[in-house]
């Protein structure tokens, strides 16, 4: 049976190619076409819409994260993938056909999923507060194997200061080895590299430019794996998450609030720590995207007000307005905000730095309420994180990113929008959507 790849690349762009020559030889080979990420161009939203083919109005993944009014907190990074409303394209295939298999190698949300053969970050929380490496695989004996001859996934260069491509070449090399036990008819494939530099540092520089030349070697060590493996008759789809504009400016929107008198802070030996179950009004950030969660219908019009005629934001979404960009779930923001294209949001509520709650300073992505690109320039021999949120000179999520669809078999269309990917996977196999 022919096998389908799909390789998701965030930040890839289509001047990139010329420096890349292994993704240039596919593109020669079939088409290369734009691919415009659905609001909100962020991870986990644009995940779901690559392997659902629909938006986030169905599939409920609303951004990175997720907050629980029942029970006043949120959740970054870590839900499983029940949290997904809509079948996804492995689900699609075995219901079409129980015989395809499907391997997920390290997309955000694949804990639990349905697919034959898993692989994704799972560290271990201790009791101290430390963490210790792991995987969740499927099967579940297959990270001991991993590890074994590949040593521990680096999850310390997947995300913070030390990411590098260590933690990409760690995911090839696993999806290689993997391609050859399992040899799967639908493999996706996520890689990270192209996301650090860029936003740390900016799109253009020097850094982020190199890190496009490093990357395209270990993918053509993929594609030479794969291609070598039992996997027969390879079409690759390779695809950009989103990509990353330049910034220059930050806005903090969790400070609006407090000054409106609508957040509440609770005091922790001096330190402010944000109550959300208690707030009027509060905001997770999420890049460029902002839900305001607000607790009581008649302040959701004053909430929005708050930022009608902010200088960095572009776009305030009310209620049914929020459906422009598919974000009329229940799990949206009573208000959602864009940020102007050359800023984005910071969570920071605080107004005196020492104030701020200890894990601001540390690299801690799921007590933080929302998205924090700081902690890429921790200062490493005091292990502490700037509370200078101009520092970061990349970021992504408003409307419109546009970046490549490659096929190593052709594309029919002139362009392509995010949810389109999951039809022209089914369409491999002989499915169709909603079929």
């Amino acid at each position: 049976m022919p096998s389908t790849v799909l390789v998701s690349i965030p930040g890839l762009r289509q001047q990139d190619l010329e420096r890349m020559p292994n993704l240039k030889k596919i593109a020669a080979a079939g088409a290369v076409k734009p691919l415009t990420a659905s609001f909100p161009c962020v991870t986990c939203s644009v995940q779901a819409n690559l392997t659902t083919g629909v938006g986030p109005d169905v599939h409920g993944v609303i951004a990175n994260g997720f907050y629980y009014r029942d029970k006043g907190e949120f959740e970054l990074w870590t839900a499983w993938n029940e949290c997904i409303e809509a079948p996804q394209v492995w689900d699609l295939l075995h219901q079409a056909n129980p015989e395809i298999k499907s391997a997920v190698w390290f997309p955000m949300h694949s804990k639990g999923a349905g697919a034959d053969y898993i692989c994704t970050p799972a560290p271990i929380h201790n009791p101290d507060g430390s963490e210790s490496l792991w995987c969740y695989t499927v099967p579940e004996r297959l990270y001991g194997e991993l590890r074994d001859e590949l040593g521990h996934f680096p999850l310390m260069n997947f995300w913070g200061p030390i990411a590098n491509i260590k933690s990409s070449d760690w995911i090839i090399d696993s999806a290689i080895k993997a391609a050859n036990e399992f040899a799967p008819d639908f493999f996706y494939i996520y890689v990270t590299h192209l996301d650090y530099a860029a936003q740390k540092l900016g799109p253009d520089s020097p850094e982020a430019l190199q890190a496009v030349v490093d990357i395209d070697v270990s993918l053509g060590r993929l594609i030479d794996g794969i291609e070598n493996s039992k996997m027969d008759d390879i079409h690759w789809l390779i695809a950009s998450e989103y990509v990353i504009t330049e910034v220059n400016d930050v806005a903090y929107p969790n400070r609006v609030l407090r000054e409106a008198g609508l957040l509440h802070l609770a005091d922790d030996d001096g330190r402010e720590q944000l109550v959300p179950g208690e707030s009027q009004a509060w905001a997770m950030v999420d890049h460029q995207l902002a839900h305001v969660f607000v607790k009581d219908e008649e302040n959701i019009e004053r909430v929005a007000e708050l930022f009608r005629n902010h200088p960095l934001v572009d776009e305030v979404l009310v209620g049914a307005e929020r459906d422009k960009y598919k974000l009329d779930h229940p799990r949206s923001g009573e208000v959602v905000l864009i940020s102007k294209k050359e800023a984005w949001f910071a969570y920071y509520w605080w107004l005196d730095d020492e104030k701020a709650p200890t894990y601001a300073r540390t690299v801690d992505i799921h007590r933080k309420p929302g998205f924090d690109p700081v902690e890429m320039f921790i200062d490493m021999p005091s292990k502490s994180t700037p509370l200078d949120a101009t520092l970061v000179k990349g970021s992504h999520g408003y409307p419109g990113s546009t970046g490549i669809l490659i096929s190593s078999k052709g594309l029919d269309e002139e362009s392509y929008q995010d949810t389109d990917v999951t039809p022209l996977i089914l369409k491999d196999f002989g499915v169709e959507l909603n079929s």
